[in-house]
């Protein structure tokens, strides 16, 4: 057997270092997202092995070019039967990869430039099925509150609806993160990009979450303990957002029978779509919604809660018009001192 190339081995130590220590640690990536980079390296590997006949003595950068990543697309979608959104998601992925080995490597800048230039799959794309208000209603009924699962599943749904958060951001949540004692009560999470937010909760929701907390942890709670735990693996073991769905299923197809807005194949995302939905028929601004969902961007609030043009330019006036204050009150100034007018006032004049 052929002895691997120095050049083989160096991108398996890169493979290596991006999945299990760089990703995880430095970046510090959610399990999901880490998940999802594994399986996509995988895939690729498994579609130059398999397909294209590589071996540890032929691999090379050239496995990496344009032509091989657009036929590992078509293999995706043909041989696999991926979805145009799976498969764009399998393309960002590779991209990530390809980013860290030009940053480490400037040899590989190339191949990074060339995978930014292959075009996305089009997706259509799915609209949200909403619910009423009465729907929601009709499923916080349905947990059995006599049971210790029927107790930790309505105050799940509570924090989901009342909060807006990504299930995974709540599955996520450890007891450090919870502030219930204070005049305004909060929680801390963990959003896309590990951005970290603030979210205040209702009386009702905090009385809720202070009477699971007393059922569910000790008087003296581990501050790393999961606020959410899986009751298999107990209080350092997450719940999956996969076994959170099949049982708001379960629920949903009781609800239904009380009211038939509940969808029947209903997932946690839906919760969160409602309630952003709610809080826009009550006349909140779009733009405080799109704070509270933790969008990167108003346009993607646009999006999300389907909304008409003139609600998009009422937001965006409304925009530019808090955008203008901020400028006119920052930079007001009867200074003919550039630096103070710039901002830099004192700046200049400290020694460093």
């Amino acid at each position: 057997m052929k002895k691997a190339s120095k050049e083989a081995y160096e991108l398996a130590r890169h493979i290596y270092n991006w999945l299990h220590v760089h990703t995880p640690s430095i970046q510090s990536n959610s399990p999901h997202t880490i998940r999802t980079y594994s399986t996509t390296l995988s895939l690729f590997v498994g579609f130059l092995e398999g397909e294209k006949k590589i071996n540890p003595c032929s691999l090379n950068s050239e496995c990496f070019s344009r032509d091989y990543i657009e036929g590992w697309i078509l293999w995706l979608k043909e041989e696999r039967g991926c979805s145009a959104q799976t498969c764009n998601i399998r393309l960002t992925a590779l991209r990530a990869f390809f980013k860290y080995l030009a940053d480490r490597d400037i040899s590989y800048l190339s191949i990074y430039q060339c995978a930014t230039l292959i075009p996305r799959q089009k997706v259509a794309r799915k609209k949200v099925t909403g619910m009423s208000k009465d729907a929601v209603k009709a499923l916080m009924s349905v947990p059995n509150v006599s049971t210790k699962t029927g107790q930790r599943d309505l105050v799940l749904l509570i924090i989901l609806y009342c909060t807006a958060a990504r299930i995974d951001e709540i599955l996520s949540m450890k007891i450090k993160q919870l502030h219930l004692e204070t005049d305004k009560p909060y929680i801390t999470v963990v959003g896309k990009g590990r951005k970290v937010r603030t979210l205040y909760i209702l009386p009702k929701g905090a009385a809720h979450l202070k009477r699971y907390m007393k059922d569910f942890h000790s008087i003296n709670p581990n501050s790393n303990a999961y606020v959410f735990y899986s009751r298999n693996k107990g209080i350092f073991g997450k719940m999956t957002p996969e076994s959170v769905n099949k049982q708001l299923k379960k629920y949903a197809a009781i609800a239904y029978e009380i009211c038939k807005d509940v969808p029947l194949n209903l997932h946690a995302h839906q919760i969160r779509h409602a309630k952003a939905s709610h809080w826009l028929e009550d006349g909140m601004n779009i733009i405080q919604i799109s704070f509270l969902l933790g969008h990167a961007n108003l346009h993607t609030t646009m999006i999300y809660l389907d909304i008409t043009m003139e609600q998009e330019s009422k937001a965006l006036a409304t925009l530019e018009d808090e955008n203008q204050k901020n400028i006119l009150k920052k930079w007001k100034t009867e200074s003919d001192n550039l630096a103070t007018f710039l901002g830099f006032k004192g700046i200049i004049d400290r020694k460093t």
